[in-house]
Order: structure tokens, then sequence, then C-alpha cells
């Protein structure tokens, strides 16, 4: 059973990452510290390869780099042949969407808060088949407005596709609404989880999606240039893959080929399986101290970031919703929010900046500024989010 995590356990996650000895690290939104059990896995299997050779390593380590997809699958409420590993949460996300065919006159329904990368796919496939991207309102909270999203179904929309965390702010849309009014519409429903996974208690039963994409470097810990897939049967069985390789199909005669029943359709054969190792122990990382621990640990570090800069004059704090993360997102008064990232990474800092060509339907209504992001992790400490609150306090 998940308890709620002791300052013990805190400096036991702290001892297990060394970065946290150099920076005040909150940008765990954009790439969080890995703990050594994660870079000294994917370092023991590169050295290991360097000197066994590629194809040997890999195959003295079949079994370990098969049971990474297990660990996903419980990580996430599923089972193994539902998940694919990928190289990012964006591979993850384009290997579904891709596979949609789209008609002239398909709706395409998504949130005011999507990302840049989904909103250019949305628009690229409208402008290729005659498909129309339309946008759910929100509600008085700033979330995704269910009641105007079940408004909008009728036949011919094809898909819902929505961003779970958006990278403006700390909001949580309704994904598990949008799940039920999906799945009792017989309605597909692709979850971009890129920034909740590793920061909330993900369940795909709950979620009732379709499909949900995710990353390995952000709030899960786990390094670059890894991600996940996972797809329910009653999609993956009817999509089929915009391009295929000799491991998500096989060629079974000269003019014939099978493609893959489970995820690995949405796989390719090469990786790096270092990287796929490091992921998997990441996972694993996670899943000990608990996901319900995890989020509650940093939903309550959020919060009181959020509520020590609202008391800086100057200082607009600028995240939305009824339920809230580990994303807080601020500006200064009268100060451009990279200077601000700037003079924050000089007192050891770390930040990001969120700016409007990443968010342009959310844009269109709410006009902000460019952002200072500064999001929490449960390694983070109460110390540490003073001292960022002094730092832009003497800024402001």
């Amino acid at each position: 059973m998940t308890t709620t995590l002791r300052e013990e356990d805190v400096d036991r996650f702290r001892r297990d990452t060394p970065g946290t000895e150099e920076v005040v690290h909150l940008n765990n939104a954009g790439s969080a510290l890995p703990p050594r059990q994660v870079t000294d896995t994917v370092l023991d299997y590169l050295r290991e390869e360097s000197v066994r050779g590629g194809y040997e390593t890999a195959a003295a380590h079949a079994d370990r780099i098969q049971a990474v997809p297990d660990a996903i699958a419980r990580f996430l409420g599923a089972e193994a042949a539902d998940i694919s590993v990928t190289d990012s949460a964006t591979r993850s996300w384009q290997a579904v969407f891709y596979a949609f065919r789209f008609e002239p006159g398909d709706r395409i329904l998504t949130c005011r808060s999507e990302y840049a990368s989904n909103a250019i796919a949305y628009l690229q496939i409208a402008r290729r088949t005659g498909a129309v991207v339309e946008v759910i309102e929100d509600d008085e909270s700033g979330q995704l407005d269910v009641a105007d999203l079940e408004r909008r179904l009728d036949d011919d929309v094809k898909l819902i596709a929505i961003t779970h965390v958006p990278t403006q702010g700390g909001l949580v849309n309704p994904a598990e609404e949008v799940g039920a009014i999906a799945e009792s519409a017989g309605i597909p429903f692709l979850l971009d989880a890129c920034q909740s996974a590793g920061q909330l208690d993900l369940d795909v039963r709950r979620l009732r999606c379709d499909a949900l994409s995710g990353t390995g470097r952000k709030y899960l810990r786990g390094p670059r240039g890894t991600g996940f897939l996972y797809t329910h049967p009653r999609l993956r069985d009817r999509l089929e893959p915009a391009m295929l390789d000799l491991h998500s199909a096989t060629w079974t005669a000269p003019a014939e080929f099978e493609i893959a029943p489970d995820g690995r359709r949405f796989e390719t054969w090469e990786r790096n399986h270092g990287l796929v190792l490091g992921l998997g122990a990441a996972v694993e990382y996670a899943q000990q101290i608990g996901l319900a621990a995890i989020e509650e640990r940093v939903t309550a570090l959020a919060a009181r970031l959020r509520a020590d800069l609202s008391q800086i004059a100057g200082v607009s704090v600028h995240d939305q919703g009824k339920r809230k993360c580990g994303i807080v997102t601020f500006s200064v008064a009268g100060t451009d929010a990279a200077e601000v990232q700037t003079a924050l990474a000089a007192a050891k800092i770390n930040t990001s900046v969120a700016r409007p060509t990443s968010y342009q339907y959310d844009q269109e209504v709410r006009r902000l500024p460019d952002m200072v992001r500064a999001s929490v992790h449960y390694y983070n400490t109460e110390d540490e989010l003073r001292a960022l609150a002094e730092a832009v306090e003497r800024l402001a």
C-alpha cells in the first residue's frame, strides 16, 4: 500500500540523484534528473556492448530487454501486448495518429490547450485529406469543457485527441471523463500523456483511452531518446501503421506480409537497447516509490510554490484548471521570461520558458506572455522552492 513520502524518503531519493548536489532542478517537465540506477543501467550496457559487440550484447540481455514492455504495462494497468517501446513520445503519438485514414469531412476534436507538435499534425492531415480540426472550448476553470465535447459528437467525428497535461501550465485535463464519453460514443480517444506519465497515477482502465503516448525523459526520470505507446486491441486491430519494417511485420511470401498482432506493429527493429533498459529501470524505480505517493508530493509542492509566487508583487501565476499538477507557470512584470530564466540559471536554478508558438489555440483566448515554467518533482525540497521564490522576488 502506498503511503505519504517521509523526509527520510526524500533524502534517499536525493542521494540516488547526484544532480541535486549541483543544481536546483525545476525543469522536470522538460527533462528530469535521472536516479543513478537509471544512469548506471545505461552505461553498464554500453560498456559491455563496446567490448562484446552490439548483436552479442543484445542477445545476452534479451530477457531483460523483453521485460521492459511488461514493466510499462504494469505501470499503466495494461497488458504487455498493448505496449510499444519507441524512441520518444512524439514517435509514439505519430505512430498511432498517422495510421488513421481520414476522408473529407471527417472531424478531429482536440483541446484548446493542445501542444504544437500534435496541432501541426492535425493541420497537415486536414490539408492533405480534407478532414476538419475542431477545438473543444474550456469551461470556467480553464480545463476542457466536457459538456461542449458531448455537444459536438456526431457520426463525422473520427477521433478525439487531447493533451492530458499541457506544456503551458499546471492544468490537468479531465481525461477520465473524456474517455468515458468517447467509449460510450464508440469514437477512438488518443491521449498525450507526455507530461503526466511519472507525476500522476495513470491507469488506462480508468482513462478508457484507445491509445496513450509517453516519454522517458520527463517525470518518469528515464533517459532521453525513449518513449512508449499503449494501444487498446479494439483500436490496434483496425490500424495499419504508416510505416513497417521486418520487426513490425513479417515478410511471409514474395508478395505477402503480415503485420504484428501486438504492440510491435508500432515499433521498429533498430533501437538503443541500453536506453530501453534505462527506461525499464526508471519505470521500476517509480513503481517502487508508488505513483500515488509521487502524485501527492508533487501536487503539494507545486501548490506551495504557486502560493509563494502569488505573494510577490509584480509576479503573475498563470495556471488554470480544477485539478493541478507539478507545473507552475508565471511571469514577472517588466521582465522578459528569458531574462528571468537566465538570472535563475546563474543562481543554479533550472527552469524553462513557455512560448505561445507551442500553444496557439490557447493563445487565441488567453493572450499569454512568454512565461517561466518551474516544474517540481518529488526529490525537490521546500528549501529549493524558497530559493526560487527569493530569487524571483529580487528580480521583481
